[in-house]
């Protein structure tokens, strides 16, 4: 499969799960996930959310941050990988002056049915 994120229109999200400013992203999503290259801006966040039924990764590709997960902070720069792990939850907050560009997947579990 091949997904051309130059085909995809970027859009702006203030206060994305009652975070801070703003971030820009493109998404392509299907039932088994998303692959969300974003940036968020000087003086913006994530604001915290929990993942109930997915995987949340964030590869770091420029500036730097900080990421909470279950209360615990974790830096990020370049080259860092940031995972929150379904059940848990987490909060991403630029906190340079440049943007923090991150290319995010989301991993969804599937979920077994129980027959009666």
């Amino acid at each position: 499969m091949r997904i051309d994120f130059n085909q995809i229109e970027p859009i702006t999200i203030p206060g994305m799960n009652h975070g801070t400013g703003t971030i820009t992203a493109k998404m392509y999503a299907d039932k088994q996930g998303k692959i969300i290259p974003c940036v968020i801006h000087p003086g913006g966040s994530i604001g915290l959310h929990r993942h109930a039924s997915s995987d949340d990764i964030n590869y770091v590709i420029s500036g730097s941050g900080m990421a909470t997960t279950d209360g615990a902070e974790e830096p990020l720069s370049a080259g860092i990988c940031h995972i929150c792990r379904k059940g848990s939850s987490h909060s991403i907050v630029n906190t340079g002056q440049e943007d923090l560009v991150l290319l995010t997947i989301v991993v969804e579990h599937e979920t077994k049915e129980k027959h009666l």
